[in-house]
C-alpha cells in the first residue's frame, strides 16, 4: 500500500499542474448575459433558490431572495432555459435577446412525471458538486422518523451517529469517529458553532431547531480548501429560513416517552417600504426540550480491568467509577488464602449525574436590505443555548446548566460577497467531571491505604480463620509441592464463602473505622440516598478542579471571527475568493488549561525599634491575576472553476493557507473535474486536503483526572519515563527505567483521492456512488509518561506524577471506502430508498499507539419507504377510507459491530445492532396543522452506540405542528 500512494500521489502531482494548466492557457471567449426573475404566478411573489439551467449544458444559477438571476454563457440565441422550484410545475422557455425576462411559475398538482419526481427531489447542485454531499431538504427534515433533523442525518449515506445521552449526540464521517467530534467542523448560515473551550461543537445543543432549518448538507471527506482548518473529516452545514421568504408563524408540541417534552415556536414578518417593497424582515425562534435521559449503566468489566466479572474482591466497572483503584494480592494466597485481586467499591453513574437532560434556545435576527437596487443584505443576529446533559470525553461529564451566546454581523449581496462577524461565548455553570468526582468522594472518605489497611485488617481477623481449617485444606506450604494445587481445589470449591468473606471486609472498610483509629467513625463510606452523601457530593461538585479538591470546571472562553468573501466573473472564469481571521480566549482560571493564577512574591519587613529603618524577616505571596492565554489563527482561499466541451466538463482548481500563531504556514490545495454526459449522468473525481490545527487543549490543558494529569504539549517533553519500567523500578531499584522524549505538536494532515458517479435509470431510480482513497499523517493523540524525583539518600521516591501528553503519531495510515445510494421513486406517492457504505483503515503494519481510534463500522447500511401526500381511498370491504394529505416514513439501519477506542475507561467493543425508525403523519389544511406518531427505535433493542455510553432504547412520541408561514 506505501507504494500504491506514492504512485497516488505522483499522479495527483500531476492532476492537479494539469489542472492549472487547463484553465489557464484557453483564450477568453465572448460572453452572453442572460437577467431574469422567476415569481409566483398568482401572487406575483419572487421564488427563491428556483434552478434555472441551460437546456443541454450543466451551466445554470439559483434565484436570489428576490427570485432574480443571472447567466452567463458562450452559447448564442436562442437559448432555452429550463427553470424548477419544488411544488411548482417545470417550464422552458426559449430566450431570443439580452432584455430583461420575467417566468411565471405555476403550483403544481402533484400530478409529474415520474422523471420530474426525481428532479423535484435532487438538485442540479448535487448531482453536480464537486464533493461528495448529502442532503437533507425541507421536505425531508419534516419527514424524518427520527426524533428531530439532526438524529434524522444518520440515515444518509456515509454519515455515522454516535449517542452519549439523548442531549448529545455526534455526527460523523469517514472514519476516527469520536465522543469529541474535532475532526469535523459544523456551521450554521456560515457560523461555526463550536463551544470556544472544547474546539467542537456539542451536537445540535446550540444549533437551530427544525422550525428553522431550511436545509443541511453534510460533505463528507477532507475540505480544508473550501471550509477553512478543521473541516478535516466532513462539514455539517445548516442553513436557516429566511424571513424575507418564510414569513408567519409555525408553533410545535412534541410530547413521548421517557416524560419527553418539546415546544417551539418561529415567527417572522417582512415589512415593505414606501415603494411597496420589502426591505425589513425579523425572525424570533424559542425552543426549549426536556427529557429523562438514557443511563448509562453497564456494570460489566472493562476490558483493562485487571479483574474480570463476578471476582469475588469486585472488579472496574464500566459504568462504575472509582473501583478502577485495585489491590493485586494474587502472590499472598499463601499468608492470605482466597484473598487475591479487591477493588474499591467506587460510585454508580446514575448516583453522579443529572439525567434531567433538558436544552433551551432563544434565537433572533433582523434584517435589512440596503441599496439602489435593495441588493444587499445587513443581518444582526443573537443564539442563546442553555442546558444540562450528559458528555463523554475522556471521562463521562455532566454539563449542568451550560450557557452559550453567539452574535453576529453580516453584510452580503447573494451570489456575490459577504463580510461576516461573529463572537461566541461560553459558560460552563455547574458542569463537573462524574468520573473524577467519584475519586474525590471516596478518598474524603478514606484514603486508599488506609481503606486497603481495613479490608486486610478484616480478612486476616475473620477469612483467614476459617479458610486454613477447612476440610482437606494443606499444611507447611514450604514443604509441601502439592500445596498449592490443594489449595487451590479447596478454595474453588468454596467459592461462595470467600464471595461471602469478601463482602464482610468490603463492608468494614467501607463503614468501619480505620485501623489506626477505632474510634473514628466519620470516615465512612457515603452511601447513594443518605443526606451525608449528599453533602459530600454537592461539596464535591461545587468546588473548581483539583486546585481546591472539587471536580467541578471553570470555563468561560470565548471565540471571535472574522470572514469575507467575493466572487468575480472575468470572462469565462468564475473566481471566489476570501479570508478570515479568528481569535480564542480560553478562560478556565487553571481548571481546565494552565491559565493559572499568578502569584507576586513580596518582602515581608518590620521597623527597627528606633523607627529608622525596615529588615527584612521574610516573603508574603500574594495572587495577582490569572495567566490570559490568547490564540490566534488567519487563513486567506481562492478558487476558478471553468466550463469546457461544449460546457459540460467543469474544472475547478482551490487553494488555501493558515497560519496559527504556534505553528508553520499551511497549504490546502484542492482540484476536480465533474463531467456532465447529459442531463441525467455525472461522473466526478477530485483531490483534496485538509489540516487540523491541534486544539486549545492540545496546545494548553492541564487538567486532573485522578490517574494521570493531561497536558498539552507547544514545548515538548524530555527525559519522561514509560509507565511499565517505572513499575518494575518500583518493586526492583535495580531494574532499569526507560526514558523517552516527546516532541512538540503539531497541525494533522489528510490528502483525499475521490471518485464519483450520479444517474437516473429508467427514469425511476437515483444512483449516486463514490469511492474515496485517503493518506493520514501527524495524527494527534497522546503518550503517557512519569516524572518523579528521588532521594538517593534514602532511596525514596517522590512527586511523581503521571502525564498524558499531547503528541503526533510518527506513521502514515490510509483509509479508503465506498458508498453507494439509491432512491427508487415509483410513484407520485411513494418511494424506496437505500444505501451501503464501506469504511477500511490500513495501519500498513503501524503499531503506533498514537494514531486515534478508527471507531467506525467496516459495514452498515440504511432501507427506507415513504410515502407523502397520499391521496387515495382504502376498500375494506364496503367500507371506503380516505386517504388525505397522509404520509409516513419507515427507515431500517443495521450497523456492523465495531472497536470503540476512547479514554483508558472507555474503551472496547460495540456490538452489531439494528434498530428501525418510522413515523406516520397527517396533515389536516383546514387547520394548517399537521399531526404525527413516530418512533425512534420502535422495535425497543437496546443497543450501544458508543462504549461507556448507555443503552439506547424505543422513543416513541406524538407531535403537533401548525404552519402559518408564508412561503
Amino acid at each position: 500500500m506505501q507504494d500504491i500512494f506514492s504512485d497516488l500521489n505522483s499522479c495527483m502531482r500531476q492532476f492537479f499542474l494539469i489542472l492549472f494548466f487547463g484553465i489557464f492557457v484557453f483564450t477568453a471567449q465572448a460572453q452572453t448575459v442572460i437577467n431574469g426573475k422567476i415569481i409566483d404566478n398568482k401572487t406575483s411573489e419572487g421564488l427563491f433558490a428556483a434552478s434555472v439551467v441551460i437546456k443541454g449544458t450543466t451551466i445554470g444559477a439559483q434565484t436570489d431572495f428576490d427570485g432574480k438571476f443571472q447567466l452567463k454563457t458562450e452559447a448564442k440565441y436562442p437559448i432555452t432555459l429550463m427553470v424548477s422550484y419544488v411544488g411548482y410545475v417545470p417550464t422552458e422557455l426559449v430566450v431570443k435577446s439580452e432584455a430583461p425576462i420575467t417566468i411565471k411559475l405555476q403550483k403544481t398538482s402533484f400530478d409529474f412525471k415520474e422523471v420530474q419526481i426525481i428532479d423535484s427531489r435532487v438538485s442540479d447542485k448535487q448531482k453536480q458538486n464537486p464533493l461528495t454531499v448529502e442532503s437533507m431538504d425541507i421536505i425531508a427534515i419534516k419527514e424524518t422518523p427520527a426524533l428531530n433533523f439532526y438524529e434524522g442525518l444518520s440515515q444518509l449515506k456515509g454519515v455515522d451517529l454516535t449517542s452519549a445521552s439523548i442531549g448529545f449526540k455526534i455526527i460523523n464521517t469517514r472514519g476516527f469517529n469520536s465522543t469529541s467530534p474535532v475532526r469535523s467542523l459544523q456551521l450554521i448560515d456560515g457560523v461555526d458553532n463550536q463551544s470556544p473551550g472544547l474546539n467542537f461543537s456539542l451536537g445540535n445543543f446550540l444549533g437551530a431547531p427544525d422550525l428553522d432549518v431550511l436545509n443541511v448538507d453534510v460533505v463528507l471527506g477532507a475540505s480544508s480548501a473550501f471550509y477553512g482548518p478543521n473541516a478535516f473529516n466532513g462539514v455539517i452545514s445548516m442553513k436557516t429560513k429566511s424571513p424575507f421568504i418564510h414569513k408567519g408563524l409555525t408553533a410545535s408540541v412534541k410530547v413521548g416517552e421517557r416524560n419527553l417534552f418539546e415546544t417551539a415556536v418561529r415567527y417572522a414578518e417582512a415589512f415593505k417600504n414606501k415603494k411597496g417593497i420589502e426591505n425589513f424582515a425579523y425572525k424570533l425562534n424559542i425552543f426549549y426540550l426536556k427529557v429523562y435521559d438514557w443511563e448509562a449503566n453497564n456494570m460489566n468489566a472493562t476490558p483493562q480491568s485487571i479483574s474480570k466479572t463476578g471476582n469475588p474482591g469486585g472488579w472496574d466497572a464500566v459504568n462504575r467509577y472509582g473501583d478502577e483503584i485495585s489491590f493485586d494480592q494474587r502472590s499472598s494466597n499463601v499468608t492470605q488464602p482466597g484473598l487475591n485481586t479487591f477493588h474499591r467499591t467506587g460510585y454508580k453513574e446514575k448516583d453522579l449525574v443529572d439525567y434531567n437532560t433538558y436544552n433551551g434556545k432563544v434565537s433572533g435576527s433582523a434584517h435589512w436590505k440596503l441599496g439602489n437596487k435593495l441588493d444587499k443584505e445587513f443581518i444582526v443576529a443573537s443564539n442563546f443555548g442553555a442546558g444540562t446533559t450528559v458528555y463523554q470525553g475522556d471521562n463521562r461529564y455532566s454539563l449542568k446548566d451550560i450557557l452559550f451566546f453567539q452574535n453576529r454581523l453580516e453584510l452580503r449581496k447573494e451570489n456575490d460577497w459577504f463580510v461576516r462577524a461573529y463572537a461566541t461565548n461560553e459558560d460552563a455553570g455547574k458542569s463537573y467531571d462524574a468520573v473524577f468526582t467519584a475519586t474525590l468522594m471516596q478518598n474524603a472518605a478514606k484514603k486508599d491505604d488506609k481503606w486497603y489497611d481495613s479490608y486486610i485488617t478484616n480478612w486476616r481477623d475473620s477469612a483467614y480463620k476459617v479458610l486454613t481449617t477447612l476440610p482437606g485444606y494443606p499444611t507447611n506450604p514450604f514443604g509441601n509441592p502439592d500445596f498449592r494445587r490443594v489449595q487451590d481445589s479447596v478454595l474453588a470449591a468454596n467459592s461462595g464463602l470467600i464471595y461471602n468473606f469478601h463482602q464482610q471486609a468490603r463492608a468494614w472498610a467501607d463503614l468501619g473505622p480505620s485501623p489506626l483509629n477505632l474510634s473514628d467513625t466519620s470516615i465512612a463510606y457515603f452511601q447513594p440516598g443518605t443526606t451525608r452523601f449528599d453533602s459530600a457530593f454537592n461539596a464535591t461538585i461545587s468546588r473548581t478542579s483539583y486546585l481546591n479538591g472539587g471536580s467541578r470546571f471553570f470555563d468561560k472562553s470565548s471565540l471571535y471571527h472574522i470572514m469575507g468573501e467575493k466572487k468575480k466573473q472575468v470572462n469565462q472564469y468564475s473566481f471566489t475568493y476570501g479570508g478570515n481571521g479568528r481569535l480564542f480566549r480560553p478562560n478556565s482560571r487553571g481548571t481546565i488549561f494552565n491559565d493559572t493564577m499568578q502569584t507576586k512574591a513580596v518582602v515581608n519587613t518590620v521597623r527597627n525599634w528606633n523607627n529608622t529603618s525596615d529588615s527584612m524577616i521574610g516573603y508574603r505571596y500574594e495572587n495577582t491575576d490569572y495567566k490570559r492565554i490568547t490564540n490566534v489563527e488567519v487563513g486567506a482561499y481562492g478558487g476558478v472553476e471553468r466550463l469546457y466541451l461544449d460546457e459540460n466538463l467543469k474544472v475547478s482548481v482551490t487553494a488555501r493557507l493558515d497560519k496559527n500563531q504556534n505553528f508553520n504556514l499551511l497549504f490546502s490545495p484542492a482540484a476536480s473535474l465533474v463531467y456532465t454526459k447529459d442531463k441525467i449522468t455525472v461522473y466526478r473525481m477530485s483531490f483534496s486536503s485538509a489540516i487540523r490545527n491541534p486544539t486549545l487543549a492540545d496546545q494548553y490543558l492541564n487538567y486532573n483526572l485522578g490517574t494521570a494529569r493531561l497536558v498539552g504539549n507547544l514545548e515538548g517533553y524530555k527525559n519522561l519515563a514509560t509507565v511499565e519500567t517505572f513499575r518494575e523500578y518500583l518493586n526492583n531499584r535495580d531494574s532499569v527505567i526507560k526514558y523517552f522524549d516527546v516532541q512538540a505538536i503539531r497541525p494533522e494532515k489528510v490528502k483525499t483521492i475521490e471518485f464519483g458517479y450520479r444517474t437516473t435509470l429508467f427514469n425511476k431510480l437515483f444512483v449516486d456512488m463514490n469511492y474515496y482513497f485517503s493518506r493520514y499523517k501527524d495524527f494527534i493523540g497522546y503518550n503517557v509518561g512519569v516524572t518523579f524525583e528521588e532521594l538517593s539518600t534514602v532511596a525514596l521516591v517522590t512527586n511523581i506524577k503521571v502525564l498524558r501528553v499531547a503528541a503526533n503519531a510518527t506513521d502514515v495510515v490510509t483509509t479508503q471506502g465506498y458508498t453507494v445510494g439509491l432512491n427508487y421513486f415509483f410513484s407520485k406517492f411513494y418511494a424506496i430508498n437505500g444505501n451501503y457504505s464501506y469504511n477500511a483503515l490500513n495501519l500498513r503494519g503501524s503499531t503506533d499507539p498514537i494514531i486515534p481510534a478508527f471507531n467506525t463500522p467496516r459495514n452498515k447500511f440504511n432501507i427506507g419507504v415513504s410515502g407523502r401526500d397520499i391521496e387515495k381511498v382504502v376498500k375494506l370491504g364496503n367500507i371506503e377510507i380516505p386517504l388525505n394529505k397522509w404520509g409516513f416514513n419507515i427507515n431500517y439501519k443495521w450497523i456492523e459491530g465495531f472497536l470503540f477506542e476512547g479514554s483508558p475507561q472507555f474503551t472496547g467493543n460495540v456490538p452489531t445492532y439494528s434498530v428501525v425508525d418510522a413515523q406516520i403523519n397527517h396533515t389536516v389544511e383546514k387547520y394548517k396543522a399537521t399531526v404525527k406518531l413516530g418512533a425512534s427505535n420502535l422495535l425497543n433493542n437496546k443497543v450501544y452506540q458508543v462504549y461507556g455510553g448507555p443503552l439506547v432504547g424505543r422513543l416513541i412520541y406524538l407531535q403537533f405542528v401548525f404552519d402559518l408561514t408564508t412561503h
